[in-house]
């Protein structure tokens, strides 16, 4: 089946820099169902789509979101409310564990010092977050990476609620609510992997 790039960039992301890409075809694939994903470009969130591998596209990684899904899709999120959180979702093999990692980078590119179990570590920071700016991961283009050339790892986006004032209670609301929804999936996945 001939996949056809979306005329939205955000959601061809160029995997080019990635030597690996079986492995990091395989990380990402467990995100599909599990993190919403961010386009700037049309300023929209969409929390229902899937992700494909085309070989006639080259070394890229196509999202299509689900046209049957339209509810699923948020418009006018605009790109200042989507903001990189520095956090990477690591595979657990990278330092010798198994499961899903957060952690940090280094100003050298180099692991923090910390990888916490990603279900653990995400709660950590979700509790510590003000109810009125909670902490909303999403993926936007560019967020699959290669640590060490041989890794992939994914870095996080956040929404910020708090910068979205011009949408109403309701829509914001519904933002927040599939979002979470979409972490406690990738939670109880991880649980039962």
């Amino acid at each position: 089946m001939a996949i056809e790039l979306p005329d939205n960039p955000d959601l061809a992301w160029d995997l080019d820099e990635i030597i690996n890409r079986q492995q990091a075809e395989q990380f990402v694939m467990q995100f599909e169902t599990t993190l919403c994903v961010y386009s700037g470009t049309v300023e929209q969130l969409y929390s229902n789509y899937h992700i494909f591998f085309p070989s006639d596209a080259g070394r890229k990684m196509v999202i299509l979101p689900d046209p049957g899904a339209y509810h699923d899709t948020f418009h006018g999120v605009h790109p200042e409310s989507v903001t990189e959180t520095g956090l990477y979702v690591v595979p657990g093999e990278l330092i010798g564990r198994s499961g899903l990692y957060v952690t940090n980078l280094l100003k050298d590119r180099r692991m923090g010092p910390r990888q916490i179990p990603f279900e653990q570590g995400m709660r950590k920071i979700m509790t510590r977050r003000p109810g009125h700016d909670p902490f909303l991961p999403v993926l936007a283009k560019g967020d699959l990476r290669e640590f060490e050339q041989r890794w992939p790892v994914l870095h996080l986006h956040r929404i910020e609620l708090s910068k979205l004032m011009d949408r109403s209670a309701l829509e914001r609301k519904g933002i927040q609510d599939v979002v979470m929804e979409k972490i406690e999936e990738l939670f109880d996945s991880q649980r039962h992997s």
